[in-house]
């Protein structure tokens, strides 16, 4: 399925075996591996993102990296060249400024790929694991940042929104206003 000119796509799959230039990462403050996407990157990209990690943070960002920012790294094994880290928000009922902070890491993770000079980008359901954020919620923020950002950009051109499963597929196209 795609939209915005066959510029954004989303697809059911495992985002550490996508041969894309980049790829985001739904990592933590720490920058230094956990459950959900962001362990699985960790392990299928090997010691070299954790190295990368960890110089970034003891370099820029000793008391971890704010919610709603993204730093780049190499991707080790991944078939990918780079690795987006963006830290989405932790669920507190939408009261602590969520909506604002995950439409930022959305928008963190698009000018970290223009940086890096990525044309194809894959992004997870960003906040809507172990972070709590409600799926329906997230997906508008995503469609809204998405929507708007990517036909006004020439990079990256191609866009993938990666969902673990059809359910959660599902939620993202039942939540949002798409026009094909």
């Amino acid at each position: 399925m795609s939209w915005l000119n066959g510029r954004l796509e989303a697809q059911v799959g495992d985002i550490t075996t996508l041969a894309v230039d980049a790829i985001a990462n739904a990592a933590n403050t720490s920058l230094l591996g956990g459950g959900g996407v962001d362990g699985a990157i960790h392990r299928a990209g090997g010691s070299d993102i954790l190295r990368e990690c960890q110089k970034i943070r003891q370099e820029h960002y000793p008391d971890g990296l704010p919610t709603g920012e993204a730093v780049t790294t190499g991707a080790g094994k991944l078939p990918c060249r780079y690795v987006i880290h963006a830290v989405g928000p932790v669920w507190q009922g939408g009261e602590n400024d969520e909506p604002a902070l995950l439409a930022a890491a959305y928008r963190h993770i698009l000018d970290k790929a223009t940086e890096c000079g990525a044309r194809s980008l894959a992004i997870p359901a960003i906040s809507t694991g172990v972070y709590g954020y409600p799926p329906e919620e997230a997906a508008k923020i995503a469609w809204k940042v998405l929507s708007a950002r990517i036909p006004k950009r020439r990079d990256p051109h191609r866009v993938i929104l990666v969902f673990y499963s059809q359910q959660n597929l599902q939620i993202f196209l039942n939540s949002v206003p798409i026009h094909p």
